[in-house]
């Protein structure tokens, strides 16, 4: 094991643990809830986009906000809270569908409310995780991060497929539900986090200040602001993209739902690719090199997936989502690691919520666009726009300071020794007031 290997650390292990299982869920989810839309409820493009949008429309509504709430909130609560509300909203779905009561209402109900708690989740898991490890340790918790979202994907989405096509959807949707119970269930081991901030007077105009100090601290660092464009414009892209594949591949192509998700699976493992391979890559080229060099070479494979079609085009166009994720696995690790290192204690809530915003924000957009787009034209036209968007979308980035960027820069803050605390004498800190990427 390595020196500052998180892995020695037991709270890091139980909120990988944690994670695994409520990646699982969310995976078979993603695919599982546009099945049920488009097989059993018969929706259409546009309703399908809108299920997309809703499912993070939370950002947009309160993505800010929630981080100077989770500064101010016991994170293991928070977390906890949130997978349970989840197991909650998805057990509801086969439970409407078994009674012949199922509507696309309640599957937008579902999805926005499960949404909010996914705002928490995320930027609650992703805050804590610096304090768990330590600055030293985090391109390496991140890493193995990132690649459990991207191993979530392939198993996860390959999963959902088989089940939709075995047991049918609804069924599927049970497994949801228990992964995300398993988690919050597991989360309790969690031991060491961090004191929340102590509550303050005039808590609503505090509350903007704050909101509006964690969005300077991204827009006003030229690195931090090429991170999030660059981020948000892969979002959006493939969000418009992954928004019309059910109906391209069901309904049009009519293909299996094995398939879809095998394809869906095919961009897991890329991301996972790229997740193992940043950080050897950049110690040798560089971190900023190597974001900017990715973007250069792999992201006008977006190009490709608009080409999806049977026979060797399917081949083709999933080849270009190979490569395309595999170089969001590489952005997922270094970014991320550089924009919390770059990014005071006290700030790291408001950073990811900032971040969360425009990121899910361009999600809830993209959704919105393809589902436009698949109305007013085709599916197969949305998908060359969503390619269009992952083609460009490592020019701020290549385009930044972050470019010549050879090492992560210096930590911003010291963190209090949970990671010395963890691994030695067992003194606890309070449980206190963020994702994977």
């Amino acid at each position: 094991m390595q020196p500052n290997s998180p892995w020695q650390i037991p709270d890091f292990r139980t909120l990988f643990a944690a994670g695994t299982l409520s990646q699982l869920g969310t995976n078979i989810g993603y695919i599982t809830v546009p099945l049920i839309a488009v097989s059993a409820l018969d929706a259409s493009p546009g309703e399908v986009g809108a299920l997309a949008v809703l499912s993070t429309t939370a950002f947009l509504l309160i993505g800010l906000p929630a981080g100077a709430w989770v500064d101010r909130m016991r994170h293991r609560r928070v977390l906890i809270t949130a997978d349970l509300i989840r197991a909650g909203l998805f057990a509801a779905i086969p439970l409407a569908w078994w009674l012949h009561a199922l509507t696309l209402w309640q599957l937008y109900t579902v999805l926005l409310l499960n949404g909010c708690a996914t705002v928490f989740f995320d930027i609650g898991s992703q805050s804590v995780l610096p304090y768990l490890v330590g600055r030293d340790s985090l391109v390496q918790a991140n890493a193995a991060i990132v690649s459990l979202i991207a191993a979530a994907n392939v198993a996860g989405r390959g999963a959902g497929g088989g089940l939709v096509q075995l047991f049918t959807a609804p069924v599927a949707m049970v497994v949801t539900a228990v992964s995300y119970l398993a988690s919050a269930l597991r989360l309790t081991a969690i031991h060491h986090t961090p004191t929340p901030s102590p509550p303050v007077s005039g808590q609503q105009a505090q509350l903007r200040a704050q909101i509006a100090e964690g969005v300077r601290h991204v827009f006003g660092n030229s690195e931090l602001r090429a991170l999030a464009l660059t981020a948000t414009l892969t979002n959006l892209g493939s969000q418009i993209i992954n928004t019309m594949l059910p109906v391209l591949f069901i309904r049009e192509l009519r293909f299996q739902a094995s398939t879809l998700g095998f394809f869906w699976a095919v961009g897991g493992a890329g991301i996972l690719l790229g997740a193992r391979c940043a950080r050897p890559v950049a110690a040798r080229l560089g971190y900023g090199r190597t974001l900017g060099l990715a973007g250069l070479c792999l992201a006008p494979a977006g190009l490709l997936v608009p080409l999806v079609d049977r026979g060797a085009w399917l081949w083709l166009a999933g080849a270009g989502w190979l490569l395309v994720m595999l170089k969001t696995g590489m952005d997922n690790v270094l970014g991320v690691s550089l924009r919390q290192r770059m990014t005071p204690d006290p700030l790291l809530g408001r950073m990811n919520a900032t971040f969360r915003f425009l990121l899910t924000g361009a999600l809830a957009i993209g959704s919105a666009v393809a589902g436009l787009i698949g109305e007013l034209a085709t599916a197969h036209t949305a998908l060359w726009v969503g390619g269009g968007f992952l083609t460009v979308a490592f020019l701020p980035v290549f385009l930044s300071p972050v470019r010549m960027r050879r090492e992560l820069p210096e930590q911003t803050a010291v963190l209090r020794p949970l990671q010395a605390s963890s691994r030695s004498s067992g003194a606890q800190l309070s449980q206190g007031s963020a994702a994977p990427p």
